[in-house]
């Protein structure tokens, strides 16, 4: 179903400006994160890599609903105690719909085929226990979504805050390589509108 839009389909492009919502909150999370790291070099960790699935709103108009998104995730953990790491995770979404433009002046066909694509860059704490051949894990990240809108002829894009909490198991197929599936809600308010978006990733664990 594709619910029409509540006016023009360039309001779906309002240009709020790229920037960094509650930036402050962010630089301390980072500050708290290297002091905690000071004096310690991971000696162990992992990197991972994968598809990833993710519905939510990815388009800034709450009459466009929500849409599927496809893409990729990885991240890289230092491990600091067998139990604990720090995680950088980077992924990237893609999805698109079709929505009416009647009032657009760059769109006279009555429709509008808009994209929508997001970076999510986040980094945080990551607690996980080995039990036999699984690894199961939880983890709490903060960071920046970055959303780029396209269609009718218009481009916007928003840069906010973002923050994660999620969990997800590693299964070891042999040494130093598993299969992981996870699975996070991540929240971020883009072009004036804030949401949860749940994604959903599977794909190749190497252990170091």
């Amino acid at each position: 179903m594709h619910p029409p839009l509540a006016g023009s389909a360039s309001k779906i492009f309002r240009r709020n400006g790229a920037h960094l919502r509650n930036s402050w909150l962010f630089t301390f999370a980072i500050i708290f994160l290297c002091e905690v790291a000071a004096g310690q070099i991971p000696k162990t960790g992992n990197a991972f890599f994968g598809y990833s699935y993710s519905q939510g709103q990815v388009l800034s108009d709450a009459a466009s609903g929500s849409i599927n998104t496809n893409g990729w995730e990885g991240s890289v953990e230092g491990k600091f105690l067998p139990w604990l790491g720090v995680v950088a995770d980077l992924d990237w979404h893609y999805g698109d719909r079709t929505l009416s433009c009647n009032t657009s002046p760059t769109c006279t066909s009555g429709v509008a085929l808009v994209t929508g694509s997001r970076h999510n860059f986040l980094i945080g704490p990551r607690a996980s226990t080995s039990i036999g051949r699984y690894t199961p894990f939880v983890q709490v990240l903060i960071g920046a979504s970055i959303q780029t809108n396209s269609g009718a002829g218009t481009t916007a894009s928003d840069t906010s805050f973002a923050a994660a909490f999620g969990g997800g198991v590693d299964y070891k197929l042999l040494k130093g390589v598993a299969l992981r599936g996870q699975i996070d809600s991540i929240h971020a308010s883009l072009f004036g509108r804030s949401g949860n978006d749940v994604r959903i990733s599977t794909g190749v664990v190497f252990k170091f």
